[in-house]
């Protein structure tokens, strides 16, 4: 996310200074800005042409790659944020820790909580004009009644709540305590992100296991958007005088089945043909669980993704097309670019 929305912003000319950690691998960052160099058709939405369609010529990878402001620092460290937040007018806060293994539950949820409480801290010490967070639709209530889940769908604690959706949401309470306090911000709340990017984590991973052979398919379901619509929404956002509230960011709700077949599609492989079972799911993540500890390596599939695989959940983003007049990339396409991109970098 946080690669795609610094093309964006460069695009756009903006002067970018971006935080890393100390010993990550930037080349990441050059990877995704390549996929931008053929352009998508332009799509009208907020503010004017689609961001996708936004290349002008000179302005490469490698250019723009160039351009960015990097500072290794500890998200965790006020002290060393402090001189970061020097000059600074607008941040984007998109860094968190995303995963689903017990093993990481403690440290994500401190480590979430607390950056957040950090840049929210600074933003405020250093009187910046106006804060984007990227938050999760896992930090909204849930519906049981098959109505989409909206912004006022607040979210209530429970045993069946996995860590990243604690954490994201107490982090959210952190941006509206600052809010109280006269910080000008945002959140918003995307679904499952989609595009090209790290082919080994998130979403981009359904395509590589794809690549190399799914048989089974779950019966869940839930929301999907492209990575270039959230990027133009906080964009969008952050340039409006929209300040203290939040946005669903979603394009379309899918059922994995029908999310895995358009994937297979788009990669030339055959369409899983069998349907995981409940008792079948329940008993891989076990059997997963024993794997991972006895070969000391993560879990493929934990009891959280395993239960999510078989959720419904829907959700409206009826309030960021009317705030933003957007109109959002068919997942259809995303699947199509993502795909097209995989098979090229292979």
């Amino acid at each position: 996310m946080g690669s795609h929305l610094l093309w964006h912003l460069l695009q756009r000319g903006e002067k970018v200074r971006a935080i890393h950690r100390p010993g990550s691998d930037l080349e990441q960052v050059r990877e995704v800005f390549g996929y931008y160099e053929s352009t998508s058709p332009k799509r009208k939405g907020s503010g004017g042409d689609h961001p996708s369609g936004e290349v002008d010529a000179g302005s490469g990878p490698g250019s723009l790659f160039s351009r960015i402001e990097w500072v290794a620092a500890d998200m965790l460290d006020p002290f060393t944020l402090d001189e970061v937040f020097r000059g600074i007018t607008k941040v984007y806060h998109c860094a968190a820790i995303v995963s689903f293994d017990p093993s990481e539950r403690k440290q994500l949820i401190k480590n979430n909580i607390e950056s957040t409480a950090t840049i929210v801290n600074l933003c405020l010490d250093h009187k910046v004009e106006k804060l984007c967070h990227v938050s999760s639709v896992s930090a909204l209530g849930t519906r049981y009644d098959e109505e989409p889940v909206t912004e006022l769908d607040m979210w209530k604690p429970s045993k069946r709540r996995h860590a990243y959706s604690i954490s994201k949401f107490h982090s959210e309470m952190e941006v509206w305590r600052g809010i109280e306090e006269g910080l000008n911000a945002v959140i918003v709340n995307p679904s499952v992100i989609l595009g090209p990017g790290n082919w080994k984590r998130g979403s981009a991973a359904f395509f590589t296991r794809m690549q190399k052979g799914m048989t089974y398919y779950t019966t869940g379901m839930t929301g999907f958007v492209d990575v270039r619509d959230v990027c133009r929404c906080m964009i969008g956002l952050m340039e409006s005088d929209i300040s203290g509230e939040r946005f669903i960011i979603n394009s379309e709700d899918l059922y994995y089945r029908n999310l895995f077949n358009m994937i297979a599609d788009a990669l030339g492989k055959p369409r899983p043909s069998r349907h995981a079972s409940k008792t079948l799911v329940e008993a891989g993540w076990r059997l997963e669980w024993l794997r991972s500890r006895l070969t000391f390596s993560k879990p493929l599939l934990t009891r959280e993704t395993a239960r999510s695989g078989r959720g419904i959940s829907r959700y409206s983003n009826e309030k960021i097309r009317q705030a933003l007049a957007c109109v959002f990339f068919p997942v259809r396409e995303t699947i199509a670019w993502t795909a097209r991109e995989l098979l090229n970098n292979e």
